[in-house]
């Protein structure tokens, strides 16, 4: 079994807005991370006071990071190593229940496609095995600046 992989090694994001905590599962094709919420983050602070709720662009969030994470797995020949993934799409955007502080959702995505440096992905945000949020998006690998 190889040695797990920290989403720190794969993405650019760093805290506070980095919001995936763990890869549970990847391959070349889909990748499934965890993300618990806590009290003191910051997004829950004013949304809503007294009853807390996970902002939905959040979730959708969590989706985007675990696509990055995703993408830099893959073969990257032709493009710099240090490119960034940068979210170019979200489409068909589902929010299905509330997500709460003390809540840890499970984050699947698939890659569906992928032309020269943009990739096409869909995901599923989980809570307690059901759909709190489901998105398609894309993101492209654009050029670190110097």
């Amino acid at each position: 079994m190889p040695p797990p992989v920290h989403v720190e090694a794969l993405v650019p994001h760093r805290p506070p807005m980095l919001l995936v905590d763990e890869i549970v599962e990847r391959s070349p094709t889909h990748i499934v991370c965890r993300k618990a919420f806590r009290a003191d983050e910051f997004f829950v602070q004013g949304h809503f006071p007294g009853q807390p709720i996970v902002p939905g662009v959040i979730l959708c969030e969590c989706a985007l990071q675990a696509g990055a994470a995703l993408v830099a797995g893959l073969p990257r020949e032709a493009v710099d190593p240090a490119a960034l993934p940068v979210a170019t799409r979200i489409d068909g955007v589902r929010l299905k229940q509330m997500v709460r502080p003390g809540d840890t959702v499970e984050i699947q995505v698939e890659l569906v496609d992928s032309v020269s440096s943009a990739y096409f992905m869909k995901a599923k945000v989980l809570l307690h095995g059901k759909p709190a949020a489901r998105l398609e998006f894309a993101c492209a690998l654009v050029p670190a600046e110097s």
